[in-house]
């Protein structure tokens, strides 16, 4: 897995202690992105999935994975096999994506679409520096939203969390 970095015992990146994953690599390159070092796919290191799982569950503290980034659905199949593990351990998933959930659900690749299944909250859209805020709960722009991923699909439809 290509990572940027990863941070233990985060609140910023969804709700208690978190492990953050911040992958490497985004096409995206949204105008006064707040991680544009993740930006280049050749930049960050190789860093073995079993070790981020390790190192994940060895703190009995942490009760949720959240990945950020770059962008983690350019890393999607690496990103479905740690939050798989991370469900089994009994921790929620968040991810941070620069594309809409319903453009994920039309024209995702299978593996997207297999991500998608394995996420709890998807905050999805694009950084709009135009829409920059520091009122939002999880997000900085206005257009961004907080997704209820397994309810929406289920139901069929985007159901936002209820902050």
């Amino acid at each position: 897995m290509r990572i940027a970095g990863m941070k233990r015992d985060s609140t910023a990146y969804g709700p208690g202690l978190r492990f953050v994953v911040f992958l490497q690599g985004c096409e995206h390159k949204c105008p006064g992105c707040y991680n544009p070092d993740a930006q280049d796919a050749g930049g960050g290191v190789d860093f073995p999935i079993e070790e981020l799982l390790e190192q994940m569950l060895s703190d009995p503290l942490t009760n949720g994975l959240s990945f950020s980034g770059g962008e983690p659905f350019g890393q999607a199949a690496n990103c479905t096999a740690l939050a798989k593990a991370a469900r089994q351990a009994g921790l929620n998933v968040w991810c941070w994506t620069g594309y809409t959930f319903e453009a994920l659900l039309s024209n995702g690749t299978d593996a997207q679409r297999e991500l998608l299944q394995e996420i709890d909250v998807l905050v999805d859209g694009p950084f709009v520096l135009e829409e920059w805020t520091q009122d939002l709960p999880w997000r900085s722009s206005r257009n961004q939203r907080l997704i209820q991923v397994h309810e929406s699909l289920v139901q069929g439809k985007t159901i936002l969390l209820n902050e």
